[in-house]
């Protein structure tokens, strides 16, 4: 069984603005190349509440599904079953918590598993995403402090 990947950091926003960049600001930050047409000009979403969808749309209006979300506390908690390039079934786990760190800053704290769900594929698919997310996040800190709004 595969360990889960996890990943913590520090943005000097309040959890509110932490969880609200994370969700409904997700179209400002998310680059193309982590995306499955990799193209500049699609639209990520993350619909708010427990089912909501996380997708992206091309400008032609092609919808491609990401995930669903399965928990939704803002602004201290969200999961969502994970399924970017793969079938729904094979979908792993990611969760994130938004932590006060005193009055201006959030420790972003993020749990990404179920690679046993892979089977023998979920080593490397563990590998290739804690590689993902190396790439992924500094968009999200970028876009934290410049202010972004959600």
């Amino acid at each position: 069984m595969s360990a889960p990947l996890k990943l913590s950091f520090d943005v000097g926003c309040s959890p509110e603005h932490a969880f609200a960049v994370w969700t409904s600001g997700i179209g400002t930050w998310w680059p193309p190349d982590h995306t499955v047409t990799g193209q500049a000009d699609l639209t990520v979403v993350l619909q708010e509440g427990v089912g909501g969808r996380i997708f992206e749309r091309t400008t032609d209006g092609t919808e491609h599904d990401w995930g669903e979300v399965t928990v939704w506390e803002p602004p201290t908690q969200l999961s969502y079953l994970w399924h970017l390039r793969r079938d729904r079934s094979d979908a792993t786990e990611v969760e994130i918590r938004f932590v006060p760190q005193g009055d201006t800053a959030t420790r972003v704290e993020i749990e990404h598993r179920g690679w046993e769900r892979l089977g023998a594929a979920g080593d490397e698919w563990r590998d290739r995403n804690r590689a993902g997310w190396q790439g992924l996040l500094p968009h999200y800190v970028a876009a934290i402090d410049k202010g972004e709004e959600a």
